[in-house]
């Protein structure tokens, strides 16, 4: 019995210092040999970690607002795909004369410092990818075809950082081009140039014009009705609106500036400061948190426009007041702004792909918003704040009573509140007679898209069936004019 004790104590103790015991036969440790050499400790082998994938892409510096937002200024932003020099990369592609292709530095990074034409095509670059990539997310992944992206084409967008001088910037189908102008503001020296790529606004609207004539390519004709034309303008404004609050740091400067309060003045609903004040305009060229209704724009449609943008950021706010009374506790903030942000954004996206191919009009997209709305589960309050704002812009019958919203009283942090017990999801055009729905397209006011000759001429049907155009679809009518002529 000693003896076992002794050889139990003896394995245990070569266990404790992990040395091997010779055995003296099957099961049974050996006793150990009194001067003999201390054995040789075993090596435990160990797992060898798996490394962590590289991840492929690329930093870019660029204006993360618009430049004259000093507070934000330029800062690395981080792009997840592989980029050529140019920069260029499956669907984008960067043209500025004695300066591209723009090298990657030895990092592999695209940053470069701000002023410089080499910065221009970074940033520019980079805004449009970012834009490109905050709509695939909403699209389930997807990528979404440019216009002319039919029967396997997979041609890019070519995008001009200084495309020529002008107070102005403009998406061409035609030239498959963003193009980017500059201009001095008049009465300022020469050396006082306002480059309308700096701006993420301008960027983001221009890219956004892209986007959608990709999703509805028969929108942008001047055949279809004002509000039409307006969708297109808003669509490009509540883009710039919606990249900034998909990031992290604008969102959380936002925030901290405003105090939570989306109708505190602050840099997100003015749109193009620089540009706007070049122009006399203290407040950039349009504000998003305006109180226009359609009885006061007539047929213009950059005026138009600002009608359905001042929906949707109303919309954006009450939603935010009420995401921030229930999740004040559990999430910091700037994280409930980017959520609440996000649904929104992939709300009116959904609804706009779900809209008519010509001829839509807002009380379409407000509609296909308060069903898709239903349909995923929002709360019930999502819809009343949906009505309620696009019924006072006088979009809309006012299907929900207006008492309390007008009063200040309405229930904001009640999920099922809907003012009279009903979630209603189908809503009237307040006016049928409404300059904004009956009147031809009064596009003089608009950015360089909308005065585009393509699509002045080019018919809505034609235009919505996607494809290149060439000069004799905008010059069809003359043509067929002079074969006419000619053949007698």
């Amino acid at each position: 019995m000693k003896i076992h004790q002794q050889e139990f104590q003896t394995q245990r103790d070569a266990e404790a210092r992990d040395v091997e015991v010779p055995a003296q036969w099957p099961g049974r440790a050996s006793q150990i040999v009194q001067g003999a050499a201390p054995p040789v400790p075993r090596s435990v082998p160990r797992p060898v970690p798996i490394p962590v994938p590289a991840q492929p892409g690329h930093r870019f510096l660029m204006y993360k607002q618009d430049p004259s937002v000093t507070e934000l200024g330029a800062r690395l932003a981080f792009i997840p795909t592989v980029v050529l020099i140019g920069p260029a990369d499956a669907r984008v592609q960067t043209e500025l004369p004695g300066v591209t292709p723009v090298a990657r530095n030895i990092n592999g990074d695209f940053v470069f410092t701000p002023g410089t034409p080499q910065f221009d095509c970074a940033h520019t670059f980079a805004v449009v990818r970012r834009t490109m990539a905050m709509y695939e997310r909403h699209n389930g992944g997807n990528p979404i075809p440019f216009a002319w992206n039919v029967g396997g084409n997979t041609d890019r967008i070519t995008v001009f950082p200084h495309a020529g001088e002008g107070a102005n910037a403009f998406y061409s189908r035609t030239a498959k081009a963003l193009k980017f102008l500059f201009f001095t503001p008049e009465g300022q020296p020469p050396s006082t140039v306002v480059n309308t790529c700096r701006s993420l606004d301008i960027v983001a609207h221009e890219t956004g014009h892209a986007i959608l004539d990709g999703l509805k390519p028969g929108w942008l004709s001047a055949d279809n009705p004002p509000q039409t034309g307006g969708l297109h303008e808003s669509f490009g404004d509540i883009t710039a609106i919606f990249l900034a609050l998909a990031e992290p740091d604008q969102a959380d400067a936002l925030v901290a500036l405003t105090k939570a309060n989306l109708h505190d003045k602050s840099f997100l609903p003015e749109l193009a400061e620089e540009f706007g004040k070049a122009l006399g305009m203290p407040s950039g060229l349009r504000n998003a948190d305006n109180d226009l209704k359609l009885s006061e724009v007539g047929n213009e449609v950059h005026a138009i426009s600002q009608v359905f943008t001042g929906a949707i950021y109303d919309v954006l706010a009450d939603i935010y007041t009420f995401e921030m009374s229930r999740q004040a506790r559990t999430k910091d903030p700037a994280i409930v702004l980017i959520e609440t942000a996000a649904a929104l954004c992939k709300l009116v996206f959904d609804a706009i792909v779900a809209s008519p191919a010509t001829g839509a009009l807002f009380v379409d997209v407000a509609n296909k918003m308060l069903q898709i709305s239903a349909s995923r589960g929002d709360p019930a309050i999502y819809r009343t704040f949906i009505r309620n704002r696009f019924a006072v812009r006088e979009i809309t019958t006012a299907a929900t009573p207006l008492r309390d919203l007008m009063s200040g009283q309405m229930a904001m942090t009640e999920a099922g509140y809907t003012g009279n017990g009903k979630d209603v999801t189908k809503v009237e055009a307040h006016d049928e007679h409404s300059a904004s729905l009956r009147a031809g397209q009064d596009r003089s006011r608009c950015c360089g898209t909308m005065q585009m000759p393509e699509y002045q001429v080019v018919a809505a049907d034609k235009l919505a069936k996607r494809g290149t155009l060439e000069d004799a679809d905008i010059l069809h009518e003359e043509l067929d004019e002079l074969r006419r002529a000619f053949s007698k």
